[in-house]
């Protein structure tokens, strides 16, 4: 078995500073967890617990069944890579590779085998001569990924291991290593700030801010039902719309707010006013939901009139940023639909589609 549980995991550096706040996470055998989250939020530090690099002040981490806080990180059967390749510029790549099994006394035998297994597995045979200096970018970083590799591992932890590489050689290495996960069939922890490599790499992600896991599932999940407004804003791209303002009720009517939005809410939203008393609620809806010119769904919410202030065309459709009043709205167009700058556009957005929340919880509220 190679789970990875951190049960009530919490660290605290000096001054104060609470990097990881009582964090539980379990990772199931041979998955492949994305922990994402912006700069700061904590999630190299829960990388660096799993793999002894840091002490925990209070939790227990396990790998398997065996509670691992006072192991040595050399012991705990965990392979690392690191976003700096952290290769030996003097060494060829074949021993690069083999240098930490034969610091633990392998015979020579095992080692040119399972390097020699690794480099085909990562189409790098042809390079065991080269050094460092001789290889790319991506050359690089699979080696760093063979140097993992060859000692087997229960568990891989990956902290942004393609964070120096350009956006084309990124796309191509995410894809290696999601179909590296799926041959070895190992556990894998992976740290990115990328939502993109999260959505398209993770079986489940684990979303992180302030030290806090706010929301763990599957990617899909965590797009589609946002446990907050923290992760609603983070995930996807372009961001979800999220409009700030105050419940009122006006001639038996409840109306949604701002100082340049006036937007009724039907009846069927009536248990917003139950869900959140103090009437500030957030108002969420992601680009792709909006619709132009009149509502699809005879269910929607009219958004109001703007002007087309910026059209971003990204070949087939474009990202087309609206001010309705003093509210920036974004939405995605396609082909024809493609409006001009400065046009006037009248916005909808699907109820079905909408997604509310306590502005001061920042929680989502669920249709009950």
């Amino acid at each position: 078995m190679a789970e990875v549980v951190l049960r009530g995991v919490t660290k605290a550096f000096a001054g104060g500073v609470v990097a990881v706040d009582d964090v539980s996470l379990h990772v199931k055998d041979k998955e492949l967890l994305v922990l994402v989250g912006p700069s700061g939020c904590g999630k190299t530090t829960v990388l660096r617990i799993v793999a002894g690099l840091e002490q925990p002040t209070q939790g227990e981490v396990y790998v398997g069944d065996t509670l691992v806080n006072d192991v040595a990180p050399k012991d705990r059967d965990i392979a690392m890579v690191f976003q700096n390749y952290a290769l030996y510029p003097h060494m060829t790549v074949y021993d690069n590779m083999s240098f930490g099994l034969r610091l633990r006394k392998f015979e020579k035998a095992e080692i040119d085998s399972r390097v020699r297994e690794a480099a085909e597995i990562l189409e790098i045979s042809s390079l065991l001569s080269r050094k460092p200096k001789e290889l790319s970018g991506g050359q690089r970083q699979r080696v760093a990924v063979g140097r993992a590799i060859v000692r087997h591992p229960k568990v891989f932890l990956f902290d942004e291991p393609l964070s120096n590489l350009d956006a084309r050689l990124r796309v191509q290495m995410r894809a290696e290593i999601v179909k590296l996960h799926g041959n070895l069939g190992v556990t894998m922890i992976y740290v990115t700030h990328d939502q993109t490599e999260a959505m398209t790499m993770g079986q489940r992600i684990a979303v992180m801010n302030k030290g806090l896991v706010r929301q763990i599932d599957e990617p899909l999940q965590v797009y589609r039902n946002p446990a907050d407004r923290f992760v609603a804003g983070f995930i996807g791209t372009p961001s979800m719309n999220i409009m700030e303002g105050k419940l009122e009720e006006t001639d038996g009517k409840m109306v949604f707010r701002s100082p340049s939005l006036s937007i009724e809410l039907p009846p069927e939203l009536g248990f917003v006013k139950q869900a959140c008393p103090h009437g500030e609620i957030s108002l969420g809806a992601r680009p792709e939901d909006i619709v132009v010119g009149g509502p699809t769904d005879p269910r929607s919410l009219d958004l109001g009139q703007g002007i087309v202030d910026l059209v971003e065309v990204l070949g087939n459709e474009a990202v087309v940023h609206v001010s309705v009043g003093k509210t920036p709205i974004v939405y995605k167009a396609m082909g024809e639909e493609i409006p001009a700058r400065l046009a006037s556009v009248r916005l909808f957005v699907p109820i079905s589609r909408t997604h509310i929340f306590d502005s001061r919880s920042e929680a989502k509220l669920k249709l009950p």
